[in-house]
């Protein structure tokens, strides 16, 4: 299992939104690549990066951090704002290892295949769901679809990941919500980065014991805990070894 610690950017600063609302900001950081090398130096391979800006405005504005992150060795997993094929390769030129399509695939399933064709495992999607149902726009519309079926749909075209954030759970410290990552997992044969809701290191011991039970489950991303030194990576990293 991979622990991704994630950092939001959103006017160039790491920050958490709660439940995605851009009006519950909580500013940690003021230069994100200081944070990124603090996980590199803990051990993390990977790093989560969400460029909230983008994702509200629809198109990538914080490539030039991504850039940074990705120079001092992290792999990057980027979403907000991808929603064209030049914005993903431009990513991709930029040191992104794994783009997030968001809003696009729940828009588009010829357009994630197209990508999916192009790029292979270099895609995944991330599915924010809100009472089961897809949100989109970074979160501000919720869609009548499905979480679960829009995650089988991805599976059919080749999707080998899938991201999958509980809303209701996102920066709230209550506990990741097991049963509706447990479905998830049971969706499908693809991989599965649990998102939302982490909040103390047995939430991590929880999902490693979940991902002896299903071997989909790819990781989980963790945010706010590590801001708030409620967990340490280091330990997280352990236990997920």
């Amino acid at each position: 299992m991979t622990i991704y610690p994630a950092i939001d950017i959103r006017g160039g600063r790491a920050v958490r939104l709660l439940q995605g609302r851009a009006d519950q900001e909580t500013v940690y950081a003021l230069n994100p690549v200081a944070v990124a090398e603090e996980f590199h130096a803990e051990g993390s391979t990977w790093v989560h990066v969400v460029d909230l800006d983008g994702a509200f405005l629809g198109e990538p504005q914080n490539l030039a951090v991504v850039q940074a992150i990705a120079s001092i060795g992290m792999k990057v997993e980027l979403g907000g704002g991808l929603r064209t094929r030049a914005a993903i390769e431009r990513a991709f030129d930029f040191g992104v290892s794994r783009a997030v399509i968001g809003t696009r695939a729940a828009e588009s399933e010829a357009f994630v295949d197209e990508l999916v064709q192009a790029f292979g495992e270099k895609i995944a999607v991330g599915i924010d769901a809100k009472d089961g149902r897809v949100a989109v726009k970074g979160w501000v519309d919720t869609t009548g679809t499905g979480a679960l079926d829009l995650a089988r749909r991805m599976g059919a075209i080749g999707v080998r990941t899938i991201i999958y954030t509980d809303i209701g759970t996102d920066g709230m410290l209550t506990g990741p919500n097991f049963a509706a990552q447990t479905a998830m997992l049971k969706a499908g044969t693809f991989n599965v980065i649990a998102s939302g809701g982490v909040s103390h290191r047995d939430d991590v011991v929880q999902l490693a014991e979940l991902g002896r039970r299903h071997a989909n489950l790819d990781g989980v991303i963790v945010g706010k805990a590590l801001y708030e030194k409620r967990v340490r990576l280091p330990d997280l990293l352990e236990i997920a070894r």
